[in-house]
């Protein structure tokens, strides 16, 4: 029998594997709702102050282009900040997580439009070495697919929050 056999086996191992599944059981939901409520949170106050955040300028003219520019650039930044930061606190606090959730994917298909919009300000070599604002874009695929975990677990009152695995 090989060593990882052997560790697996023991009794001592399936004892300590079992309290940390139990653990990750318990808080991992929860983590997971906050650790993207706080990046949502903080990646949307950012944008209330020019230059801070640095998708602040992609974000804008992404939006200018898309909107034809009709939309002026103050208008687009204040209203993503206050859209992030709405996200970011229904995910804090587990309020709304319908609503929620709802905003966050409304929001998610416009973060990549960048990719083919602007695709010399996302990549340095197309399409293997992303810029910072590149890899800011890229991200989103870990919030999106941790939205979907949540929304998986979502307790079946509309305004409920996350239920956790017993």
């Amino acid at each position: 029998m090989n060593i990882a056999k052997r560790v697996e086996n023991s009794s001592w191992y399936r004892k300590v594997d079992s309290v940390i599944r139990t653990w990750m059981r318990k808080f991992g939901l929860k983590a997971l709702r906050i650790s993207i409520g706080i990046v949502f949170f903080w990646f949307g106050i950012l944008k209330f102050f020019p230059g801070m955040s640095p998708a602040y300028e992609l974000a804008v003219n992404t939006i200018s282009v898309t909107t034809f520019g009709y939309i002026p650039d103050s208008t687009i930044i204040i209203g993503l900040a206050i859209w992030e930061v709405a996200i970011g606190i229904g995910l804090l606090t587990g309020k709304l997580m319908r609503l929620t959730l709802l905003l966050l994917f409304l929001q998610m298909p416009g973060t990549f439009l960048p990719v083919f919009i602007f695709p010399e300000l996302v990549f340095n070599s197309i399409p293997f070495v992303p810029t910072i604002e590149g890899q800011y874009i890229f991200k989103n695929l870990v919030l999106i697919s941790a939205a979907i975990v949540l929304g998986g677990f979502l307790e079946k009152h509309p305004t409920g929050g996350v239920k956790q695995i017993e």
